[in-house]
């Protein structure tokens, strides 16, 4: 059965290779790198990207943190122990370009002191336009992935994705939607998730390279980048006042820097903005919405 320790390292392993495809596809930044200690035990490494031709903001984090249990993390998981460790990777990445989508990655690994433990992550999308055919190619390799490992799994995260990204006080998703699970645990069966969240983890770059190739290189108006600032101020809203990661991170005596590495470099909240019916802006506030089937369906008879 594999170790604490050999997840932890293989997810060391999984950021650099993430880190040096991004820095390729950016050609122009590198990711400034900070190893941090954890006063009450373990550490990690925030590797932040800025200024990029790509990214204009983004970070590929990894963390291990264990020792005596905080009383908010038992009270937030309905469960005593004296002993935690957790470790995981969290990525965020800002684009430049309006028409480049934000996307989000985390996998992590947590146990406690008496056998208790499980895998959480997932992956999403924000789109500040959606395009159609890339939310297709999103969700279909999202999808294919969990297939290699259990069919029941696509339907089931998708969902738990929908729910959980959905921003309440706006009623709209954050975005696209993606995967997101939490708390898996298989009786004797350890290897095979730590396998499948793996492959979660190695398929962000064939996703984030296919679509950013797309549109990194296409021009924009002030308009779009405005409509840009606007959407990130609610990808900023979700992560401080919804989010559990964040959360986590905060009550656990995380890095504080590396927390808030999730938040973009620029955003706006104009007042009671509303964008002109029939506009690009307002379709993608209409596609905003829990259980589309991006797959399958017609995404532009959604708005006819």
């Amino acid at each position: 059965m594999i170790t604490k320790e050999e997840i932890a390292l293989n997810f060391r392993k999984l950021q650099d290779s993430i880190c040096t495809s991004l820095e390729y596809e950016d050609g122009l930044s590198k990711f400034r790198e900070d190893h941090w200690e954890r006063h009450d035990g373990g550490g990690g490494i925030t590797r932040i990207m800025e200024g990029g031709d790509l990214i204009e903001k983004g970070g590929v984090n990894f963390s291990e943190v264990f020792g005596k249990t905080p009383e908010k993390i038992m009270e937030s998981l309905d469960y005593s122990a004296n002993y935690f460790y957790a470790t995981g990777i969290s990525i965020v990445l800002h684009p430049k370009n309006p028409h480049v989508p934000i996307i989000h990655m985390n996998i992590r690994y947590f146990e406690m002191d008496d056998e208790v433990w499980w895998f959480g992550g997932g992956i999403d999308l924000t789109p500040h336009y959606i395009y159609p055919d890339d939310a297709s190619f999103f969700h279909r390799t999202l999808k294919d992935v969990c297939d290699h490992h259990d069919p029941a799994f696509y339907p089931r995260f998708k969902t738990w994705a929908d729910e959980y990204f959905f921003v309440k006080h706006r009623n709209e998703t954050r975005g696209i939607g993606g995967i997101f699970f939490d708390r898996l645990n298989k009786h004797d069966g350890k290897d095979d998730l730590y396998k499948f969240v793996i492959d979660v983890g190695r398929v962000f770059i064939p996703i984030y390279v296919r679509i950013s190739r797309i549109h990194k290189n296409k021009s924009f108006s002030e308009r779009q980048r405005d409509w840009q600032l606007i959407r990130r101020s609610r990808y900023a809203e979700f992560n401080l006042v919804q989010d559990r990661g964040t959360k986590f991170g905060l009550e656990s005596g995380g890095r504080i820097e590396s927390i808030f590495m999730s938040l973009p470099p620029l955003a706006s909240w104009k007042y009671d903005f509303n964008p002109e019916p029939d506009s690009p802006e307002y379709e993608t506030l209409e596609l905003l919405r829990k259980d589309i089937d991006w797959i399958n369906e017609r995404i532009h008879d959604r708005l006819d």
